[in-house]
C-alpha cells in the first residue's frame, strides 16, 4: 500500500521540516524518528474476524521507546478511509496543546494524507500509551504502549529488572468498531463487552520468564487498561506484585497480590520468578459487571516442569471497599528523584492556598430520544472548527467561554461545545462528584494531578478534613467509585485548551467531556509555544497561515 498520497510532500522531507522546527526548542535534546502506516487489517482478538487498525501491520501498535526530554518525530500516515487522530494519554505536551491528538485541539489526517507529529516527552518519566481518538476507531485497535525512561545519571528507586515488558489489557467486542458507533449514534447504550484482551489477545498470551540462580529474576510490567467501559483487576498465580510507578509518578513500593486497573490507567508493577518451575496463570479479570469478563494467559518459567494447572486464581468482583482501600494506598514515593535531579515531594502541595474549586457532576439522560452523557449538564458536540485553532486564531462563534458551569446545576441535559475559562498559574480544586451506579474513569491531558481524596456520599466542604495533603500520588487519570466523590488538586502550568474526559469511552463519545481552557495573555515562548508550522488547518482555520516558530 502507497506510503503517501499523491501531492503529499516526501516523508523524508516532512522530517526534515520537524527537526528544523524543533531545533530552537531543544537543540541538545536527542531526536527519536518514527514512520507509521494505518491501515485496516483482518484481526481475530476472540476467535471472530473483524477489521481492525493496525500500525505498520501490528494489532496492538508498536511500542514507543525514548528517554526524558527526548524529541519525537512521529511521521503518521492514514490510509484509511476516514479521517484519522492519535493522541498520547498521559504524556503533557508542555506548552503545546496544538499536538495533542484529540479534535478540540488538532485537525484530523485526512484519508490518504499524512501528518508529522512533533513531540517532546519533556520532564516526565513513566508508563503511558497512545490510541486513536476519533469515530470511535479505539474499539478497533491503534494502541500502543509509550515508556519514558530516566536520563542516565538520575536513578530510579528499583534495580534494573530482568526484562521490562507492555501489558494492554481490557474489553473488547466482537462487533466491528463502525457497528458500535452506528448503535451509539442511533441512541442506544453498548451491552456488556464480549471478552477481555492482553496485548490483543482473548487467549494465548505467554510471557517467558527465567527463574535466575538463587533468588528468581526480577521483571517489570508496564499495565494500561486500554479498554472500553470496564475496570479490571490484574494478577498473576502464586506472585506478588510490588507497585513502582503510576503515569509517571514513583510510588511507595506497596505489595499486591492483584490490582485494579480502571479505564485509562497505567501502573507499573515487579514481581520476581521466584516459585517452583512451572506455568502459572496471568488473570485479568472485569470489576462489577454481570457476569464477570475473565481472559487468562502464561507465565512460562524457562524450566517449566509442566502447564498451569488448577483453577485460575479469583479475584475481586462487586467489592467497592476493596479498591477504595488499595487506592488510598497509592502514595508518592517522596524521596526518589524525578525526571530532573530534584526530589519529587519537594513540591509540597498541600501548603499552596486553593484559588478555585469545581465540582463535576456527571450524568446520563436522553435529548431527542438518544442516549447522551453529561457534565454539569452540558452533554458536549464538536465544533465545525478545533477549540484550540479557533482560541489562536481568534475565530468567534466557534465556543464560548464557561460554555459550563463550575458547579452542577441540577438541570437536565443539554447540548452545547463546552469550555470552561481558567487562568494560568493558579492553583485549583476539582472534584468529580458520581451520583450514579457505575464506576467512572476521568483523565485530564496535559497535566498530572494529586489525587488527594477518595469517599463514598456527597462531597461538602467538610470532606477536606480527610483529605491526603503530604503523599498523595500524582497522576492524569483517576476513578471514581459508585455514588461516591474523589478530589484533585493541580497547579495550572501549562497554557493550553486540554480535553477533560470520562475514559468511558461510549460516554466520552456521546458527550461526557469538555475542555479545560487555560489561559494567559502573554504571548512569551516560555508560556506557550507558537502554532506548529505544519500543522493541520481545517474548518473556519482552512486558508489561515502559520507563523514561523
Amino acid at each position: 500500500m502507497a506510503r503517501k498520497s499523491a501531492g503529499s510532500p516526501p516523508s523524508s522531507v516532512l522530517l526534515l521540516a520537524a527537526v528544523s522546527l524543533l531545533a530552537i526548542v531543544a537543540a541538545e535534546s536527542p531526536y527519536r524518528f518514527f514512520d507509521w502506516n494505518v491501515t485496516y487489517g483482518d484481526i481475530y482478538p476472540l476467535g471472530v474476524r473483524q477489521r481492525g487498525i493496525l500500525i505498520d501491520g501490528a494489532f496492538p501498535g508498536p511500542d514507543i521507546h525514548c528517554v526524558t526530554n527526548d524529541n519525537l518525530i512521529i511521521n503518521v500516515h492514514n490510509s484509511l478511509n476516514e479521517p484519522f487522530l492519535l493522541s498520547w494519554n498521559g504524556m503533557q505536551q508542555r506548552r503545546n496543546s496544538f499536538v495533542d491528538g484529540v479534535y478540540g485541539t488538532t485537525c484530523p489526517i485526512p484519508p490518504g494524507k499524512n501528518y508529522t507529529y512533533i513531540l517532546q516527552a519533556k520532564d516526565q518519566i513513566g508508563s503511558f500509551y497512545y490510541f486513536p481518538s476519533l469515530a470511535f476507531h479505539k474499539a478497533a485497535g491503534g494502541f500502543g504502549g509509550i515508556r519514558i525512561l530516566s536520563r542516565p545519571g538520575i536513578p530510579v528507586p528499583f534495580a534494573d529488572p530482568a526484562g521490562d515488558y507492555t501489558i494492554l489489557i481490557g474489553d473488547w467486542y466482537k462487533s466491528n468498531h463502525t457497528d458500535l458507533r452506528a448503535r451509539l449514534d442511533g441512541g442506544h447504550k453498548l451491552p456488556l463487552a464480549d471478552g477481555i484482551l492482553i496485548n490483543g489477545r482473548g487467549s494465548g498470551y505467554a510471557l517467558t520468564v527465567e527463574q535466575g540462580k538463587k533468588s528468581g529474576k526480577t521483571y517489570r510490567l508496564r499495565i494500561s487498561n486500554v479498554g472500553l467501559q470496564n475496570s479490571v483487576n490484574f494478577r498473576i498465580q502464586n506472585h506478588k506484585m510490588k507497585l513502582v510507578e503510576v503515569e509517571g509518578t514513583h510510588t511507595l513500593q506497596t505489595t499486591y497480590s492483584s490490582l485494579d486497573v480502571h479505564l485509562g490507567q497505567s501502573y507499573s508493577v515487579l514481581f520476581t520468578a521466584d516459585q517452583p518451575g512451572q506455568d502459572y496463570y496471568i488473570v485479568v479479570s472485569s470489576r462489577w459487571t454481570t457476569p464477570i469478563l475473565t481472559t487468562t494467559g502464561v507465565l512460562h518459567y524457562s524450566n517449566s516442569a509442566g502447564p498451569v494447572s488448577g483453577p485460575p486464581p479469583g479475584g475481586p468482583t462487586d467489592q467497592v471497599d476493596w479498591s477504595l482501600n488499595q487506592a488510598r494506598s497509592i502514595r508518592t514515593n517522596l524521596t526518589a528523584s524525578g525526571p530532573r535531579p530534584n526530589p519529587q515531594g519537594s513540591y509540597h502541595y498541600g501548603m499552596i492556598n486553593l484559588t478555585r474549586s469545581i465540582v463535576l457532576a456527571n450524568s446520563a439522560g436522553q435529548v431527542n430520544r438518544k442516549q447522551r452523557y453529561a457534565v454539569n449538564s452540558v452533554s458536549f458536540i464538536p465544533a465545525d472548527t478545533p477549540l484550540k485553532l479557533a482560541d489562536y486564531f481568534k475565530i468567534q462563534g466557534v465556543f464560548k467561554e464557561n460554555s459550563i458551569s463550575s458547579r452542577p446545576t441540577g438541570g437536565g441535559i443539554y447540548l452545547d461545545t463546552s469550555v470552561l475559562t481558567t487562568d494560568y498559574r493558579t492553583f485549583i480544586e476539582i472534584v468529580f462528584q458520581n451520583n450514579e451506579d457505575i464506576v467512572q474513569s476521568w483523565h485530564l491531558d496535559g497535566y498530572s494531578f494529586w489525587v488527594v481524596g477518595l469517599d463514598g456520599g456527597q462531597w461538602t466542604t467538610a470532606s477536606r478534613n480527610q483529605y491526603n495533603l503530604r503523599d498523595a500520588v500524582s497522576r492524569s487519570t483517576t476513578q471514581v467509585y459508585p455514588k461516591s466523590w474523589t478530589a484533585i488538586y493541580i497547579a495550572l502550568d501549562n497554557v493550553g485548551m486540554w480535553n477533560l474526559r470520562s475514559e468511558y469511552w461510549a460516554r466520552q463519545y456521546l458527550g461526557q467531556q469538555f475542555y479545560l481552557r487555560v489561559f494567559t495573555t502573554s504571548t512569551s515562548l516560555r508560556d506557550e509555544y507558537p502554532i506548529p508550522k505544519n500543522a493541520l488547518l481545517c474548518g473556519r482555520a482552512a486558508g489561515r497561515h502559520t507563523r514561523p516558530m
